[in-house]
């Protein structure tokens, strides 16, 4: 049985794995979220509703991202993740160029799904290979690393693709986060070694697990599915508020598109990068080796934010929006570096990619079907025969701002049992009788 402590990366060679999976993860949200800045460009110029623009740019994706991140994950536990990585990151930012070209409903329809479709081979093995480059102890802060691109992405799709629609039209904002996405899909396919599976565990898992297997150990794992489901409901919350932003902006302020891609790049930027920091140097301080600390830390951040969520929507002043929005927005990443780690601690080594894809799988589902259709229904409903307006849309966003308690009570009732989880995990070879029960 090899302990892969004697087999730990070169400093300099899991730091710049884990700076490059962190720009893949950057490219894979600014890809995603470039449509919320150019959502009502795009529905003016597609003459739709706001649930009909809604259905274009999030509920296509979100399927195909669903429907093929099990199968591409299956693949990642059974093969050469670094090859999924690259070649994934290759075709959706293909299709986010495809996205800037389209000259129709269906044309962007179908440029949709294929992003879709090429972002699900991004996060699930992405974080696995990071997995195999820090040992357990400091994945909750390596993951909180990898996490800056969440930040770093929102931002490039927000502030960077508002300033390029602003001037040169929304089309523009897909190809400058298109393009670079391709040159660094080859980057990872040329300078990234594909790990050793497993070579920082205390125990090898044996052999390569079934879906069924791996399903039902998920399943077993209490802790697990509170994590994956409070790590679910905050992107319902938090990046389901954040999907209509922009476009509530614009509505209830008068301001363009440049100015709320401004507001909300900043706020991306800055505040999401200093929340996930200070999430990281938490994570690695001696205390949070206690992993029901780690979860009562994020339930007591994403309850306070939850309610000046609520202010956000609430007021009429765009000075108390901001506020509210600079106390809230770096809440929602928090959250992922710390559940990150704790599902693929909570996953015995050959089913870390299984793992984070559902989580990736409910997350997509809460924020880009659920939250995304939910608000864009909503709205339309609150707006009556006038259609949709700024009061429309901020009664729907009211209505989905208090789901972040939701969130709280999975993260609190996860602690009860994530110990115990996590000795399982670390037991569990894949061999009869040497699961820890």
């Amino acid at each position: 049985m090899a302990t892969a402590r004697t087999e730990v990366a070169p400093l300099l060679q899991r730091w710049y794995v884990l700076s490059v999976m962190c720009a893949v993860y950057a490219v894979n949200i600014a890809a995603r979220y470039v449509v919320t800045t150019v959502f009502e460009p795009i529905r003016l110029e597609l003459k739709l509703t706001d649930a009909g623009a809604a259905f274009l740019t999030g509920v296509p994706l979100a399927l195909f991202y669903v429907s093929c991140g099990l199968p591409l994950a299956w693949l990642a536990d059974r093969s050469n993740r670094r090859n999924i990585v690259a070649g994934s990151l290759i075709v959706w930012s293909g299709f986010t160029v495809l996205c800037g070209l389209s000259q129709s409903y269906w044309q962007f329809l179908t440029s949709r799904i294929g992003v879709g479709v090429g972002e699900a081979g991004a996060t699930p093995p992405s974080t696995a290979i990071v997995s195999d480059c820090f040992p357990a102890e400091r994945r909750p802060m390596a993951l909180s690393v990898f996490a800056l691109g969440a930040p770093i992405g929102a931002w490039l799709g927000a502030d960077m693709a508002g300033a390029v629609a602003q001037a040169y039209g929304w089309r523009a904002a897909f190809f400058a986060l298109g393009v670079p996405g391709v040159v660094l899909g080859l980057l990872v396919f040329l300078t990234i070694r594909e790990p050793q599976r497993g070579r920082l565990d205390a125990v090898a898992a044996a052999g390569k697990a079934s879906a069924l297997e791996s399903l039902g150990f998920l399943w077993r794992q209490r802790a697990a599915f509170h994590v994956i489901m409070a790590s679910g409901v905050c992107s319902l919350w938090g990046w389901g508020l954040a999907w209509f932003t922009p476009t509530f902006l614009l509505r209830t302020y008068g301001l363009n598109v440049a100015e709320a891609g401004a507001i909300m790049g900043h706020i991306h930027l800055v505040g999401g990068i200093l929340a996930t920091i200070v999430a990281a140097w938490l994570m690695s301080r001696p205390f949070m080796l206690d992993s029901r600390r780690v979860l009562w830390a994020l339930a007591w951040v994403t309850g306070c934010a939850t309610v000046l969520s609520i202010i956000a929507y609430w007021t009429h002043s765009l000075p108390i929006a901001k506020a509210m929005l600079w106390a809230y927005v770096p809440a929602i990443y928090f959250f992922i570096g710390p559940c990150m780690a704790l599902v693929l601690n909570l996953a015995p080594s050959h089913m870390r990619s299984t793992f984070t894809a559902w989580s990736v799988l409910v997350g997509n589902v809460f924020n880009l079907i659920v939250a995304v259709q939910g608000v864009g229904i909503l709205s339309d409903w609150f707006g009556g025969a006038h259609g949709s307006d700024a009061a429309s849309l901020r009664l729907a966003l009211l209505v989905l701002a208090p789901t972040g308690f939701w969130a709280t009570w999975h993260f609190l009732r996860g602690a009860r049992t994530v110990m115990v989880d996590m000795k399982r995990a670390t037991a569990y070879s894949g061999r009869e009788g040497q699961e820890l029960t």
